[in-house]
């Protein structure tokens, strides 16, 4: 790998990161040593780049650094152009044409000799059919987005109706079907409602008395907790 595209590939790393990541760390995932990235890094910091920490404790890029340029890889491209193909034959109409957007301007910034890929991509998915929905998934984003309740009468696997007050978390995407991951008021607890088993739904007014972040932070600890009594089960 050329040093230059090095360099770039660092300030990608540190971007990434939630927290200092060590030259070792670093050194790893480039296939360099940590005397390499120690050099690296004194020549971004040197060239303006806010970098912050030393040897030994770790790096971190400081927000509000602006890239140069977009510069893509072939891998990159078609990763893209996957997960684009993707939400076009899986999304909603709101999300297909935001994909088709994102590729155009991904396609003005591309290299010259990798556009192609977007106009003939070398990856594809295979077509499916929409799932039936009283509440569109783009009024369901809206919702979470937004820190609004969802008032909903919902249909179990045994056909029986009942009406919930949920807080949704995430909207997940499968194949065929979507499923809503909240916290539900009935049940005191959290619960995963199929889209296409809602019969009735209204988006309320009404905020989530939660922040997101905890919210989403408390639904990832049920669910782990929930896969461990799974996965104990197994084992005994």
């Amino acid at each position: 790998m050329r040093r230059g595209d090095r360099l770039f590939e660092i300030i990608e790393i540190l971007r990434r990161a939630k927290a200092p990541i060590s030259a070792q760390s670093i050194g790893a995932e480039l296939g360099v040593t940590k005397r390499t990235v120690y050099r690296d890094m004194a020549a971004l910091i040197a060239q303006g780049v806010p970098i912050t920490g030393e040897a030994g404790v770790g790096y971190i890029l400081e927000p509000g650094f602006h890239m140069p340029p977009l510069m893509l890889t072939p891998d990159e491209i078609e990763a893209v152009m996957l997960g684009v193909m993707w939400v076009q034959t899986r999304g909603e109409p709101e999300l297909a044409v935001a994909a088709e957007k994102l590729i155009a301007k991904l396609e003005t910034v591309a290299p010259a000799k990798y556009r192609t890929s977007f106009l003939e991509p070398v990856v594809s998915v295979a077509p499916v059919g929409q799932p039936e929905e009283t509440l569109g998934a783009a009024s369901i984003r809206r919702a979470i987005r937004h820190r609004k309740k969802i008032s909903l009468v919902y249909t179990d696997f045994t056909g029986r109706h009942s009406r919930r007050v949920i807080w949704p978390v995430l909207l997940g995407y499968r194949d065929t079907s979507r499923i809503i991951a909240a916290w539900c008021e009935l049940r005191e607890g959290f619960r995963y409602f199929r889209t296409e088993r809602i019969v009735e739904a209204e988006v309320l007014d009404t905020p989530i008395p939660r922040r997101m972040d905890l919210l989403r932070a408390e639904w990832r600890q049920a669910t782990d907790a929930e896969r461990k009594r799974y996965e104990d089960g197994i084992r005994g």
